[in-house]
C-alpha cells in the first residue's frame, strides 16, 4: 500500500480529474449533439421562422440540442454524466475558497449548486415541451452566470496563470453578448437573411467559454487529492486569496476598492435593513410619480385649468421643517411621518376621483416631509447618511424596474388595480412592514447644525437639487422615455423600448456605483461638461447617437445624487428642501406648459421649448456642483476616510440591492422580448380590419388605467391596424408611461410610438399587425394652436405594399390650423403611389369645409360612407381598395370619443357605394356579432346600430 507523509491511502487522484473530466463530458454533449444534428438534419436545424439554407447554414444551440432525435437525446446523455464532476466542481471550489466567518464563499458556491440545477431544468425540458419553463430555467441559468463568475473571479487564489485565464474567458463571454444581441435584434426585429447563422457562432462561443471558464479551475484543484487528502493546506485557511491580497494592499494604501464587499462578514439582519429601506425609497419614487397622473384627469376632463391642479404643490411641505417643533417630529420620530406617507398607497381604495387625489397629495406631502427630514437627521453620521442617499437612488431604479416589468405602468399606482393588473395590496402590505423594520433604529437626533461653508448660502444647493430631482423625475422614472425621445419610425434605426430599456436602467446602475465610490469624480467640473454634452446630443439627435447621449446622462444625474443632497444637508432642511420641492415644481409646470400652452396662461412663452426646459435644468445642476465644490470635502482621500468602516458594511448592501435589480431587470427585458411574428385575424380571405380611435391618454372615465380594457375591444373586434390618438403619455403630469407597450405585446402588433415627447404634441401612435416597412413622423402646420402629429407608414399587407396615415388636427376654434393641416395632408396622400387608409381625427363637417380638400382630386381619397352624415371628429378615408364593411362602436366608459371601423379587401379594386345587407356577406368579412344589439361592457354598434356592407 503506498503511504505519503499523512497516512495511508489505496486510491489517489488528483483533483483536477474533476475539472478535466466535467470539461470533455461537456464539450462531447454540446459538439456531439452538433455534429450529429449537422448530419442527420442539416436543413432542418439552420430553418428559422425568417429563412432556410443556403441563406441561413449554421445551427443554434437551442435548434441542435432541443428538438430532434437521436442530438437531443445524445445531449441529454452527457448533460446526465456531466452532474456529477459538476457537482464535484462546485464542492471542491468551496473547499477551496472557504474562510471562517466569510459569507462570499458560501454565496458562490451556493450560486454554483442552483446554477447546476437549473442547467438540468432548460436541458431536460425542452422548449418544445414547455416553452415557458424552458426559458424560466434557461434566463434564471444564464442570470446567475454573473455572480457566478464575478464570485470566481474574486476569490481565485493567487494563482496568476489561472487567475489570467479566468479574467480572459470572462470578458470573451460577457463580450460575445454585445455581438450576439445586436445579431439577434438583426434577425428578430430586422428580418436580415443570414443574422442568424452569425448569431449561432456567438451563442456557441458562450457555451465554450462558460465551459473553459470552469475548466480554469484544473490549475487551482492540483492542490487537492482524492480520498480527499489535502497535500497542500489549500483547505485550512493558509492560501492567499486575490481579495485577500487586494484588501491587504488596499490597508497599506490606505485605500478601498470593490473587492471589500466581499471581505465583509454577512448579516441577514443587515440585509433585510437595507431591502426595507430600498423598498422605502421605492414607495418614494411611486408615491411621487402618482401625483402627476391623477392631477392630469382633472385638466384632462376640464378640456383646461380645472383647479386641481394646486395639489402639485404638495411636494413643498419640506418647508415645515423650518418650524422647530415639526422638525423634532419628523427627525426624532420618523416612523409616524413615514406612516402617514402610506396615504399615497391607499389612494386605490377610493372610487371617487377626487377623494383619491387628496389621498395621493398627502401622501405626497407625508413622504417629502419624511425623507428630507432623514437626510437631515443624519447628516452627522456620514455612513447612515450614505445608506439612505442609497435607498433614494435605488428607489427610483426600483420604481423604473417596477414599470419596466408591467409594461410602464407601476403596479401600485391609484390607478391601478385587481383589475388592470395592479398589485396594490401587496405593495401596500410590504410597505407597512418595510416602514417598521426601516424606522426601528432611531436617527442620530436633533444635534446642532455643523457650521456653514464659507458662503453660508443654503439657496445654490436648493437649486441645485431641485433641477436634478426634475431630471431624474422626467427622464429616469421611466426605462422607455428617452427611448421615445430619440425614436423616428421603421426602418428601426435606434433602441426598442424593449429590450434596451434594460441598458437605460444598467446605465443608471453604473452611475450610481460612481456615485457611491467616486463621489469626487461626479462632483467635479470636467463631469459636468460630460453631462451637459450628452445632454445636448440626446436633445438634438433621434436614434442610437441620441440614446448614446441619454445613457450618459442618465449616469451623469445618477451619479450626482450623494452630493447633492450631502450638501444639502449642510443648511437648515427648511430652507434647502422646501426650496428644492419649489424649483423642481416650476420645471415640471414649465415642462407641461411647453405642450399645453394653447389651454394655459402664459403658454405660448414657452410654446414647443424643451430646449428651455432642458438648458434650465441643466444650469440648475451646475449651480449645485458650484456649492458641493464649495463645501463638500477638500480632497478624495478626505472623503474615503471618513467614516470608513460604517459605510464600508452599507454600501456592500448597497451593492448587493444594485445586483439584484439589475439581474432582474435583464430577466425582464429577455421574457419580454418580442417574437415579431404577428398575423392578421383573416389572413386567408386577405382581410384588412382598419380602426382609429381617441384613447383619452389611457385613463379611463373613472381615473382608472384603461390599457387593458382598450386591449379587449380592439382584439374582440379583431382590429389589425389602429391609429390611436391623445396617445402620448411621456411627461411627468401623464405619468411618464408607454400604453402602445402593453398593447402591442398582449395584441401580437407591430408598434410606432409616432412623433416623441419631445415634438411637443399629444400623441399618435400606430399598431398593426402587418409588418412595417417604413414609416416617417409629421408635424403639421400649427402657427395658432397646438401642434398637429402624423404618422405615415407603409405596411406589407399579405405581399401588397399598402400606405396608412395616422393623423390629428388642431382644435375647432383654431381655423387657419386646420385649413393649413388639411392641405398638407392632402398633399401626402395625393403623392402616395401606393394605396392608402386616413384613419384621422379631421374636426369638420361631412362635404363641408377642409372635407373637400381631404377628399378631393389632390388627394385621390374616397370616404369610407360619405352618407354618414353624424360625424365631426373621427374618419376613414382610403383609395386603392375595396372596402366591404365599416362600423361605429360606442366609447362605454374607456374615453369620450367612439371607435370607427374599416373592413377591405386587399389585391382587389375599389368596389362600389351599394349597401348589401349581411346575409350576402361571406362569414370571414363580417364584423363580430358580440357587438350586435346591447354588445358588451358599453361597446356596441350604435349610429347605424349595426355595421353597413358594401358591394
Amino acid at each position: 500500500m503506498p503511504k505519503d507523509k499523512d497516512g495511508t491511502v489505496l486510491v489517489s487522484m488528483s483533483g483536477k480529474w474533476v475539472s478535466y473530466t466535467h470539461t470533455v463530458i461537456a464539450y462531447c454533449g454540446f459538439l456531439g449533439a452538433l455534429i450529429v444534428g449537422m448530419s442527420l438534419h442539416f436543413h432542418k436545424i439552420v430553418q428559422n421562422e425568417h429563412y432556410g439554407y443556403p441563406d441561413e447554414w449554421f445551427p443554434s444551440v437551442s435548434a441542435t440540442i432541443g428538438d430532434r432525435y437521436p442530438e437531443r437525446s445524445l445531449f441529454q446523455l452527457f448533460i446526465a454524466l456531466t452532474s456529477g464532476p459538476r457537482f464535484a466542481l462546485v464542492f471542491l471550489w468551496y473547499l477551496l475558497t472557504a474562510r471562517p466567518g466569510a459569507f462570499a464563499p458560501k454565496f458562490v458556491a451556493s450560486v454554483g449548486l442552483i446554477r447546476s440545477l437549473l442547467c438540468g431544468g432548460w436541458v431536460y425540458i425542452t422548449s418544445t415541451d414547455d416553452h415557458d419553463y424552458h426559458d424560466i430555467f434557461m434566463i434564471s441559468y444564464l442570470v446567475l452566470t454573473l455572480p457566478w463568475t464575478l464570485g470566481c473571479l474574486a476569490l481565485s487564489p493567487m494563482n496568476r496563470t489561472a487567475i489570467k485565464y479566468r479574467k480572459l474567458f470572462a470578458s470573451l463571454f460577457f463580450g460575445t453578448l454585445v455581438p450576439l444581441i445586436y445579431f439577434f435584434i438583426q434577425h428578430k426585429v430586422h428580418k436580415v437573411a443570414g443574422a442568424y447563422t452569425i448569431y449561432a457562432f456567438f451563442e456557441w462561443s458562450l457555451i465554450l467559454f462558460d465551459v473553459g471558464f470552469d475548466a480554469i479551475t484544473a490549475l487551482d484543484f492540483e492542490g487537492f487529492e482524492f480520498r480527499v487528502v489535502d497535500v497542500s493546506g489549500v483547505n485550512k485557511g493558509k492560501n492567499v486569496a486575490l481579495s485577500d491580497a487586494v484588501l491587504e494592499k488596499s490597508k497599506i494604501d490606505k485605500k478601498h476598492t470593490p473587492q471589500q464587499f466581499l471581505a465583509e462578514t454577512y448579516s441577514w439582519n443587515d440585509m433585510l435593513d437595507a431591502l426595507s429601506d430600498v423598498y422605502s425609497g421605492f414607495m418614494f419614487w411611486s408615491i411621487l410619480t402618482s401625483l402627476g397622473v391623477t392631477i392630469w384627469y382633472f385638466p384632462l376632463w376640464h378640456m383646461g385649468i380645472s383647479g386641481y391642479e394646486v395639489f402639485v404643490m404638495a411636494t413643498v411641505s419640506p418647508f415645515l421643517l423650518g418650524i422647530g417643533s415639526i422638525r423634532r417630529i419628523a427627525v426624532n420620530h420618523p416612523r409616524y411621518v413615514y406612516l402617514l406617507s402610506l396615504f399615497g398607497l391607499t389612494a386605490f381604495t377610493f372610487k371617487v376621483p377626487e377623494t383619491r387625489l387628496f389621498s395621493v397629495a398627502a401622501g405626497v406631502w407625508f413622504t417629502a416631509l419624511a425623507w428630507t427630514g432623514s437626510f437631515f437627521a443624519e447628516r452627522t453620521q456620514p455612513g447612515r447618511l450614505e445608506a439612505k442617499v442609497s435607498a433614494f437612488s435605488l428607489g427610483l431604479i426600483a420604481s423604473s424596474i417596477a414599470k419596466f416589468a408591467c409594461r410602464s405602468n407601476n403596479p401600485v399606482w391609484p390607478i391601478m388595480n385587481t383589475e388592470n393588473g395592479g398589485w396594490n395590496k401587496i405593495g401596500l402590505v410590504l410597505a407597512v412592514l418595510a416602514v417598521l423594520r426601516s424606522t426601528r433604529k432611531g436617527p442620530a437626533g436633533e444635534l446642532p447644525l455643523p457650521p456653514p461653508s464659507k458662503s453660508g448660502s443654503s439657496i445654490l444647493p436648493a437649486i441645485g437639487f431641485g433641477g436634478l430631482l426634475f431630471g431624474l423625475h422626467s427622464l429616469l422614472s421611466d426605462s422607455s422615455t428617452m427611448i421615445t425621445w430619440v425614436w423616428d419610425g421603421y426602418p428601426v434605426r435606434g433602441p426598442l423600448a424593449v429590450p434596451h430599456g434594460a441598458y437605460t436602467l444598467v446605465a443608471m446602475g453604473a452611475g450610481f456605483l460612481i456615485g457611491l465610490l467616486r463621489e469626487d469624480l461626479a462632483r467635479t467640473w470636467t463631469f459636468y461638461g460630460v453631462g451637459c454634452t450628452a445632454a445636448a446630443i440626446f436633445h438634438r439627435n433621434s436614434g442610437w447617437t441620441g440614446y448614446y447621449g441619454a445613457l450618459v446622462l442618465a449616469l451623469y444625474l445618477m451619479a450626482l445624487v450623494p452630493s447633492f443632497i450631502q450638501s444639502a444637508t449642510r443648511h437648515s432642511p427648511g430652507k434647502t428642501f422646501g426650496l428644492s420641492f419649489l424649483i423642481y415644481n416650476v420645471l415640471v409646470l414649465a415642462h407641461v406648459w411647453v405642450v399645453a400652452y394653447a389651454f394655459v396662461p402664459g403658454g405660448p412663452l414657452l410654446r414647443e421649448r424643451t430646449d428651455l426646459i432642458m438648458t434650465a435644468m441643466m444650469l440648475a445642476i451646475g449651480v449645485g456642483i458650484f456649492a458641493t465644490v464649495s463645501y463638500g470635502p477638500k480632497s478624495a482621500r478626505e472623503l474615503r476616510a471618513e467614516d470608513f468602516p460604517s459605510r464600508r458594511r452599507f454600501r456592500s448592501y448597497a451593492v448587493y440591492s444594485l445586483v439584484g435589480l439589475e439581474l432582474f431587470a435583464a430577466s425582464v427585458a429577455y421574457m419580454r422580448f418580442p417574437s415579431f411574428d404577428y398575423q392578421p385575424y383573416h389572413k386567408e380571405e386577405k382581410v384588412l380590419t382598419a380602426g382609429i380611435w381617441t384613447v383619452h391618454f389611457a385613463l379611463d372615465n373613472d381615473m382608472w388605467s384603461s390599457e387593458r380594457r382598450i386591449r379587449d375591444v380592439i382584439k374582440e373586434l379583431e382590429v389589425d391596424v389602429i391609429g390611436l390618438l391623445e396617445s402620448d403619455l411621456q411627461r411627468i403630469i401623464m405619468g411618464n408611461r408607454d400604453m402602445t407597450q402593453f398593447l402591442a405585446e398582449d395584441l401580437g402588433m407591430y408598434a410606432d410610438f409616432g412623433p416623441g415627447p419631445n415634438k411637443h404634441t399629444w400623441g399618435a401612435a400606430l399598431l398593426s399587425k402587418f409588418p412595417i416597412v417604413n414609416s416617417t413622423h409629421h408635424l403639421l402646420p400649427s402657427p395658432v394652436g397646438e401642434l398637429a402629429p402624423a404618422i405615415l407608414a407603409t405596411l406589407d399587407m399579405y405581399g401588397e405594399m399598402v400606405d396608412v396615415l395616422v393623423f390629428h388636427s388642431g382644435q375647432e376654434e383654431d381655423v387657419l390650423d386646420r385649413e393649413l393641416q388639411s392641405e398638407v395632408i392632402a398633399k401626402l396622400m395625393g403623392d402616395s403611389p401606393r394605396p392608402l387608409i386616413l384613419l384621422s381625427y379631421l374636426v369638420t363637417e361631412p362635404k363641408k369645409g377642409n372635407y373637400n380638400t381631404y377628399v378631393s382630386e389632390t388627394s385621390r381619397m374616397r370616404d369610407i360612407d360619405s352618407s354618414d352624415w353624424d360625424r365631426w371628429c373621427e374618419y376613414i378615408l382610403y383609395r386603392g381598395l375595396k372596402r366591404i364593411g365599416y362600423a361605429r362602436v360606442s366609447r362605454s366608459t374607456i374615453t369620450d370619443t367612439e371607435i370607427q371601423l374599416g373592413k377591405f379587401v386587399i389585391g382587389e379594386p375599389e368596389g362600389t357605394d351599394e349597401v348589401i345587407p349581411e346575409s350576402e356577406v361571406p362569414m370571414g368579412y363580417r364584423f363580430p356579432d358580440m357587438f350586435k344589439g346591447e354588445g358588451v361592457r358599453g361597446h356596441r354598434y350604435h349610429v347605424f346600430n349595426e355595421p353597413r356592407y358594401y358591394r
